[in-house]
């Protein structure tokens, strides 16, 4: 018996699959990074059918409302400056396709088999308060502190390279 929640979370996943989709596919740069955001959308409402909703709410405020943002910004930045001109697919993107298709199938396969599958999470989870762990794992030297300043350097590095591409020069007339 199929219930209610079964339903909204296939309906759920399979307009989150087709959102990631036309992110591959979609040719205007703008148009793949609103669908991004769409597809990004769709997996904060899988938290929220997990009941992780601090999880749901970081996916929100961080990936859409910041990065997915800050991208739109740097494509509309850089602009003027990035015309293709080339072909739009690589003559070898059929192979790209296989040997995708291929990870996915070897990746299915293993988590099939693999016994933690059906395991809950509060299993793994060392006390009974997961949002003070998840907040000791974000702040820890041990744990996650380092990449997460690292994705910020990187991200301010993208977004000072997007603002010196997209600067006009004044050419100098000699």
């Amino acid at each position: 018996m199929i219930t209610s929640l079964q339903v909204i979370f296939i309906l759920i996943a399979a307009a989150t699959l087709g959102a990631a989709l036309m992110v591959v596919i979609a040719r205007n740069l703008v148009h793949a990074a609103l669908w991004l955001i769409a597809a990004l959308f769709g997996i904060a409402v899988m938290y929220v059918l997990l009941d992780a909703g601090f999880l749901a709410v970081v996916q929100v405020v961080i990936y859409i409302g910041a990065i997915a943002i800050l991208m739109i910004f740097a494509l509309m930045l850089t602009r003027r400056a990035v015309r293709e001109e080339g072909p739009r697919y690589h003559r070898g993107w059929g192979w790209a396709f296989l040997l995708a298709l291929a990870f996915f199938a070897g990746l299915s396969s293993i988590l099939a088999f693999w016994p933690g599958i059906t395991t809950n999470l509060r299993d793994y989870l060392p006390s009974a308060d997961p949002l003070k762990d998840l907040g000791t794992a974000l702040v820890s030297p041990d744990a996650f502190v380092l990449p997460f300043e690292l994705a910020s350097v990187l991200l301010l590095a993208a977004l000072v390279g997007a603002i010196y591409i997209a600067w006009e020069r004044k050419e100098e007339v000699q």
